[in-house]
């Protein structure tokens, strides 16, 4: 069974529902039924069947799983996105693979992932949050520490064919000289881009019952924030 199909699933069965049902998944690497790495995924699940109706723009994945414990690699990884691989090796002096990785990542040979929990290890990367964790999901638990009640959406993503795009966040976030003013705009931005991501599949499909799980949703502010504005636009949103 796919990682995210099960992920949802195990909601499904947890409150007894059957019926065709939305399912988010927010996690880290996941294997796809494409044999790519997956993590940011929007499914339609229907008992043993799914549909994958969208994932969170794809973001280069620089060593693999060394990237969920050296934040830095998705930072860099986000910048060659951006067109400035070049401040790679500067940006980050103190990483003697740094270079290195610019020029990988620039030959194209490098790996990519949907994972939501790798564009949250980018963010932190990008704001000089941490650069290095002792364990996968540090960064991002150091980046939610930052968020404070005045934090406001940039409104920078897009959505275009179920692809949820956070480019141009991570581009604000590249040139933010503020960790916390950072932090607060990623989580908020990214909560209102997946508010929209599923407000577009529950239109699509007619379906108004959606899933959410991964574990991203350990974060605080993302199950705090998430679940209410999905279900003030209409939809029954299961935990």
């Amino acid at each position: 069974m796919q990682h995210h199909h099960a992920h949802v699933a195990a909601v499904l069965a947890e409150h007894r529902r059957e019926e065709p049902t939305l399912g988010m998944a927010l996690d880290g690497h996941g294997l796809g039924s494409d044999g790519q790495s997956w993590g940011g995924e929007l499914l339609l699940v229907e008992g043993a069947r799914f549909q994958r109706l969208g994932h969170l723009s794809a973001l280069p994945l620089p060593g693999g799983d060394r990237a969920a414990r050296e934040p830095w690699r998705m930072a860099a990884g986000a910048l060659h996105v951006l067109g400035r691989g070049t401040e790679i090796a500067e940006r980050f002096a103190t990483e003697p693979l740094a270079p290195m990785l610019a020029q990988l990542l620039a030959s194209g040979e490098v790996g990519t992932t949907s994972a939501a929990g790798r564009l949250f290890d980018a963010a932190a990367g990008l704001l000089g949050v941490s650069r290095s964790a002792a364990f996968e999901g540090e960064p991002p638990m150091l980046l939610e520490g930052l968020v404070g009640d005045d934090a406001r959406s940039t409104g920078d993503y897009d959505l275009e064919n179920g692809v949820l795009d956070f480019s141009a966040l991570l581009a604000r976030l590249a040139n933010c000289g503020d960790p916390e003013t950072g932090a607060g705009e990623f989580h908020v931005t990214l909560v209102q881009g997946l508010t929209d991501w599923a407000l577009a599949a529950a239109r699509r499909t007619g379906i108004d019952v959606i899933a959410l799980s991964g574990g991203c949703f350990l974060n605080a502010y993302l199950a705090r924030e998430l679940p209410p504005r999905l279900a003030a636009a209409g939809l029954e949103v299961l935990m």
